[in-house]
């Protein structure tokens, strides 16, 4: 049966060639780069001293990053519809490869900023392969597939803060953003090889495809009810690590950026728990695994209030939180992959476009709240965004997410 999304009829799946190797490659790729974002979270004070810049005009540098993805996945992800995407993925990482040279080059503040948002843009590559990996793979095992190719972007988002402590720690700030080059090229070569050729899924002008996103939000109630819970989720996600570097770097903590690096690590225990969230959707149970996530979030930022002065429920709190977002986010991409095959890219370009708006407004919200409130505010502020996610969950279960079957 044919149906129509966003005026775009809607064909058959492909077939389904998505090896294990080809998953674990898409999932490192993802990985890191969507870990580029992150390189300099955890350095704030550290980037801010070295190139003598106020500490919150450094706070600035991951809203920057995010609002620049956001860009990135607006003009260029769309494309993944219409141009060969063997080529595309390699061309953008070969991109991003420029802006981290350019990034551990920068002799400024203002430069650094300008060449961060840059790299926002071009590191767009993993939101490329997670719809081609839907594409590639059969629709039994799509919700599997899909979920561990973001399980590895998400677990390049924690490794990232852990490495660029450690790295930065030995060798300065600037070693992390040309090594990350490195890998972003050797990574490039890797795909090109791999990826196979495949016919473009819709042919249109560049003005029609970007059109064509909005008109899909319009149209799809799914997509607009998950872009609303997505972008609170990473809006409480962005905030609370923004936030966590300034608390373990100030008092009672003051730790090394080695150290606040590898609190990282505890969150890799979420990412692995949250993988499994694929698994649920392909079985039908995403509605309910997406009301058990935001319940848990509510409650760990509850706990979160009191663990300004704790280091053991600081690292509780990041475990239950990355549980929770990160399982959120593998459902609702997977959720919105199932809406048509012929223009997953375009319709994942709303989904993240949204998503990392969310990001940067809480990057954003967190230099707010921790100068008002500190630690307080921000626990204040992800318990009630968390509350209101739930309460838009509730209102789409008895609407538009369970007339769509899912």
């Amino acid at each position: 049966m044919r149906r129509r999304v966003s005026g775009i009829p809607v064909r058959a799946d492909a077939p389904a060639v998505m090896s294990r190797g080809l998953t674990f490659l898409f999932a490192v790729a993802g990985g890191a780069a969507v870990g580029n974002l992150y390189w300099a979270q955890p350095l704030l004070d550290f980037i801010a001293d070295d190139l003598h810049a106020p500490t919150a005009l450094a706070g600035w540098l991951v809203t920057a990053t995010q609002v620049g993805y956001a860009a990135g996945i607006l003009l260029i992800v769309p494309l993944g519809d219409v141009l060969d995407r063997r080529r595309l993925v390699p061309l953008m990482m070969l991109c991003a490869t420029a802006a981290l040279v350019a990034c551990a080059l920068a002799p400024s503040m203002g430069f650094l900023l300008a060449a961060i948002a840059l790299l926002g843009v071009t590191t767009v590559a993993g939101q490329i392969l997670a719809p081609l990996a839907g594409d590639l793979s059969g629709p039994a095992v799509r919700g599997r597939v899909v979920g561990t190719v973001i399980s590895g972007m998400l677990t390049g988002i924690l490794v990232s803060r852990t490495i660029s402590g450690l790295v930065a720690g030995v060798a300065g700030w600037r070693a992390i953003f040309a090594a990350a080059a490195v890998l972003t090229a050797v990574l490039a070569v890797l795909l090109y090889r791999a990826i196979p050729r495949l016919e473009p899924k819709a042919r249109m002008s560049y003005p029609a495809l970007i059109a064509s996103v909005g008109r899909a939000v319009v149209h799809e109630r799914v997509l607009r009810w998950t872009l609303v819970i997505a972008a609170t989720g990473f809006g409480v996600f962005s905030m609370f690590w923004t936030a966590l570097t300034f608390l373990l770097s100030g008092p009672p903590f003051h730790l090394p950026v080695t150290v606040i690096g590898l609190v990282g690590l505890a969150g890799l225990a979420g990412a692995f728990a949250a993988q499994r969230a694929g698994r649920l959707h392909d079985r039908g149970w995403s509605l309910q695994a997406g009301a058990v996530a935001w319940a848990l979030a509510v409650v760990t930022f509850v706990v979160s209030a009191f663990a300004g002065h704790s280091i053991v429920l600081v690292l509780v709190v990041v475990v239950l939180l990355d549980v929770a977002i990160q399982a959120q986010n593998i459902l609702n991409q997977a959720r919105v992959f199932a809406i048509s095959h012929e223009a997953r890219s375009r319709l994942n370009t709303a989904l993240v476009t949204g998503t990392f708006v969310g990001g940067a407004v809480g990057s954003a919200a967190a230099t707010l709240l921790w100068s008002a409130g500190g630690w307080t505010a921000i626990s204040v502020a992800g318990a009630v965004a968390s509350t209101f996610a739930l309460v838009v969950w509730a209102i789409g279960r008895r609407g538009p997410l369970v007339a769509a079957g899912v």
